[in-house]
C-alpha cells in the first residue's frame, strides 16, 4: 500500500469502510436465506471475508475514495461511491465466474451487497455532515454573524448562500432570498425564505439590523442591475455583487468573493456578444503588436489577444514603468513565452522599422497617444508629434512591413474637435484614409472611435472617488454636461470585432448607449459609498476646462452612418482627402515647431482640420482662413488660404525627412 494511505486518516477510513463492507454482506447473505443461512455457508462466509474485503477496499482505493473528507458530502461524492461500489461488485462477479462460485458468494447475495454497500457509506457520509453542520450551526449560535440578503434565488444565489452558511470565516448569514420570479416567493432555499422582489427591502418588513444587500445574478442583463441598484441607492444599505458570469467561467473570481457594486455595473446594457470565433482566427498563431501596451487600453488589448494564443504578442510601449507592470502581469498568468516587451517611441521611425524587420507582425492595434485634454491644451506641438505624426510614421512602416491590418483607436472628440488632443486624433483619421486611398492593395487601415472608459487613466470615475474618500467636495465641471461611457473590456472587445470586419479605409463607430450625465455619474459613485449627496459630501461645480465640450458628438454630418453585421457597431464612410494635402499640412506644422506661439500653432491646425475650433488665449489672427463650417469635414482643398505663414527654417538645422 502507498504510504500517503499510511496515515491515522486514512487506516480510521478503511476501518470504517471495511466495518460496513462487512455489514452489507452480512446483511446481502441473511436476505438470501430469509435470516436463517445454513451452518455451511456461515462457514463458507467467514472463509472468503477477507478476500472479499480485500477485493473490495482495494477497488475503493483504486477510485480514490480514502481522499475524500468523511463529513463532506454532496452530489458528486454519491456518484464517486455508486461508481466505487459497482466496480467493487463487478470484480467480484469475476471472481465468481472464474472459480465457478465456489470462492464467491451466490450472485444474489454479491447484487445486494453492492445496494447495501452504496446506502450504508452514502447514509454515514451524510450522518456525518449533518452533525458537523449542527456543530457549525451552535458555534454560529454563540457568535455575532450580520444578517444578509441575497437578490437572486437561482443558482449563485443558492451556491453563495450554502457557501455562507458553512464557512463561518465570512462573518455572514444568509437572512432572506429576493427575486423577480413571483413563482419562488413563500418558499424556502437552504431552509432561507423567499421573502418577495427587491423591492420587499422598501417595506414596514424589513429586519433592523438588515443593512447588507448581495446582488447575486451574474447572467442578468446590467439594465436590471442598474434598476436594482437605484432603487436601494441611498437607503442605508451596504451593497455588494459576485462578478459576471464571463468572470466566473474564466476562473477569475469565485462565488464567495464579493465586490461592491461598482459604476460599470450601472451603464444600463448588457456585453456586447463577439464574434469570439472570427477574432480567435484573425490572432490565433500571428504576431500581434500593440502600441501603448502599457495604457488602459493597450493593457486589456494584450490581455484579449493573449486568449486568442497568438504566435507573439509584440508590447511595445514608451514608458518603461508602464511595460514592466503589464509585463509582470502577463507573465503572473503564464503568457511568458507569447510576450515580447519593448521599448519604443512611435515617432522614432529606425526603432519601429528594427522592430517590424525583426518580428514581422501580421496585425497592429495602435494605441499610444497623449489623450489628456486640458495637459495637451498648453503644449499642442507635443499631441501633434505623437498622435498625428507618429500615428503617420506607424502606417508608413506598418505598410512597408507588410502588415495585414493597422487599426487606430480613435475618440468620438475626434468630431468638430474643440480641444487639441480631439484634432490631432482627427488628423490620424484623416491620413490613414489617405494612405488607404493611395495604397489599397496593401495593409489595411481601420479608425475605431469610442467615448471615455470607466476606470483609465485620467479618468473622472478615479477621481471623483478620491475626492469622496476625502471628504469632498465632488468637483463637477457644470451640471448639464453629458459624456459617453463604456467599460474597458466592452470598448477592446468591440475594438477587435471591428478589426475582423474592417476592410480598409473605414472609421467604426461603437455605440456607447445613452450619454451620462457627470453631475449623476458623482452622485451615483457618491449613494454608493453610502452617503449622501450635498449633504455628506458636496458637489463643486468648476466650469469647463480649456478644450471640453458640453456634450460630444458621434459623426459629422458628411459622414455616411451604416449598419454593420454586429448591432453595437456602425460603420462611417466619407470622401477621403487627398494625401498630398495632408503630407502638406502636416509638414508645415512640423515646421512651424517651437517657431510659433501655442495660440498660432492651433490656429495653424485649423487649416488641415477645418472643423476644428480652437480654444485661443489671444484673439484670433485676422485672416480669411477661419474653418468654413460649410466645408465637408476631411475635404481638405488644395488652394487653402493663407494663415499665418510659418517661420523660415533656420539654414543651420537638418530638416527631417517626415513624410
Amino acid at each position: 500500500m502507498r504510504s500517503e494511505y499510511r496515515n491515522p486518516r486514512h487506516l480510521l477510513v478503511a476501518l470504517a469502510y471495511g466495518l460496513l463492507a462487512v455489514v452489507s454482506l452480512s446483511l446481502g447473505y441473511l436476505l438470501r436465506f430469509e435470516f436463517a443461512p445454513p451452518a455451511t455457508d456461515l462457514r463458507l462466509l467467514l472463509a472468503m471475508l477477507p478476500w472479499l474485503l480485500v477485493i473490495k477496499l482495494l477497488v475503493m482505493i483504486l477510485m480514490g475514495q480514502f481522499n475524500s473528507l468523511l463529513s463532506f458530502f454532496s452530489v458528486p461524492d454519491f456518484l464517486r461511491i455508486v461508481r466505487s461500489s459497482l466496480c467493487a461488485t463487478a470484480a467480484l462477479f469475476v471472481l465468481w465466474y472464474s472459480t465457478g462460485g465456489q470462492f464467491a458468494p451466490p450472485r444474489s447475495v454479491l447484487v445486494m451487497d453492492g445496494i447495501f454497500f452504496i446506502g450504508l457509506v452514502s447514509g454515514s457520509r451524510l450522518l456525518l455532515r449533518n452533525i458537523r453542520d449542527q456543530w457549525e450551526s451552535v458555534s454560529r449560535t454563540s457568535r455575532h454573524f450580520e444578517p444578509v440578503a441575497i437578490v437572486g434565488a437561482g443558482d449563485a444565489g443558492a451556491q453563495l448562500a450554502q457557501q455562507l452558511m458553512r464557512h463561518a470565516s465570512f462573518g455572514l448569514t444568509p437572512e432572506v432570498f429576493l427575486d423577480d420570479d413571483h413563482a419562488k416567493w413563500g418558499h424556502q432555499l437552504h431552509g432561507v425564505r423567499i421573502v418577495g422582489g427587491p423591492d420587499w427591502l422598501l417595506g414596514p418588513n424589513v429586519p433592523p439590523s438588515l443593512h447588507r444587500v448581495i446582488i447575486a445574478m451574474p447572467s442578468a442583463p446590467r439594465k436590471r442591475i442598474r434598476t436594482i441598484v437605484q432603487m436601494l441607492e441611498g437607503r442605508g444599505f451596504h451593497l455588494d455583487t459576485i462578478f459576471s458570469m464571463t468572470d466566473l467561467i474564466e476562473s477569475k473570481s469565485s462565488l464567495t468573493r464579493l465586490r461592491p457594486v461598482q459604476i460599470d455595473d450601472l451603464l444600463g446594457r448588457s456585453p456586447a456578444q463577439l464574434n469570439s470565433k472570427g477574432i480567435h482566427q484573425m490572432l490565433a498563431g500571428r504576431v500581434v503588436a500593440v502600441t501603448g501596451a502599457g495604457g488602459s487600453i493597450g493593457s486589456e488589448l494584450c490581455r484579449q489577444i493573449l486568449r486568442c494564443q497568438p504566435e507573439k504578442l509584440l508590447l511595445i510601449e514608451q514608458s518603461e514603468g508602464l511595460l514592466f507592470i503589464i509585463e509582470q502581469e502577463l507573465i503572473e498568468a503564464g503568457f511568458k513565452p507569447l510576450i515580447v516587451p519593448l521599448v519604443a517611441d512611435v515617432c522614432d521611425a529606425e526603432r519601429i522599422q528594427g522592430i517590424f524587420s525583426e518580428y514581422h507582425p501580421a496585425l497592429l492595434f495602435h494605441a499610444a497617444a497623449h489623450k489628456h485634454v486640458p495637459m495637451m491644451e498648453s503644449q499642442p506641438m507635443e499631441a501633434i508629434k505623437n498622435n498625428a505624426m507618429g500615428t503617420a510614421q506607424l502606417a508608413r512602416a506598418a505598410s512597408q512591413a507588410g502588415v495585414q491590418r493597422f487599426v487606430l483607436i480613435s475618440t468620438d472628440k475626434a468630431i468638430n474637435p474643440t480641444n487639441v488632443m480631439g484634432a490631432t486624433k482627427r488628423m490620424a483619421e484623416m491620413f490613414l484614409q489617405a494612405w488607404h486611398a493611395q495604397h489599397r492593395k496593401g495593409t489595411k487601415f481601420i479608425s475605431v472611435r469610442f467615448g471615455n472608459v470607466l476606470g483609465s487613466s485620467g479618468s473622472v470615475v478615479p477621481i471623483f472617488l478620491k475626492q469622496i474618500s476625502a471628504g469632498g467636495p465632488v468637483k463637477v465641471t457644470h451640471p448639464e454636461v453629458t459624456r459617453y461611457f463604456m467599460t474597458i473590456p466592452e470598448a477592446v472587445g468591440l475594438v477587435l470585432q471591428s478589426g475582423l470586419m474592417g476592410q480598409g479605409g473605414e472609421i467604426f463607430l461603437l455605440d456607447m448607449g445613452k450619454p451620462v450625465k457627470i453631475l449623476d455619474l458623482a452622485r451615483s459613485l457618491i449613494r454608493l459609498q453610502g452617503l449622501k449627496p450635498d449633504e455628506d459630501i458636496p458637489i463643486q461645480f468648476t466650469g469647463l476646462r480649456p478644450g471640453e465640450k458640453m456634450f460630444e458628438e458621434l459623426n459629422y454630418h458628411s459622414e455616411q452612418l451604416q449598419l454593420t453585421e454586429h448591432h453595437r457597431i456602425f460603420r462611417l464612410t466619407t470622401t477621403a482627402p487627398s494625401l498630398k494635402t495632408v503630407n502638406a499640412r502636416l509638414a508645415e506644422l512640423q515646421a512651424s515647431f517651437n517657431h510659433v506661439t501655442v495660440d498660432e500653432l492651433k490656429f495653424q491646425m485649423t487649416r488641415l482640420v477645418p472643423e476644428y475650433t480652437p480654444r485661443l488665449k489671444e484673439t484670433k489672427p485676422q485672416t480669411d482662413a477661419s474653418p468654413k463650417a460649410s466645408q465637408p469635414p476631411g475635404d481638405v482643398s488644395e488652394d487653402v488660404p493663407p494663415g499665418p505663414p510659418p517661420p523660415e527654417k533656420p539654414t543651420n538645422l537638418a530638416q527631417p525627412e517626415f513624410f
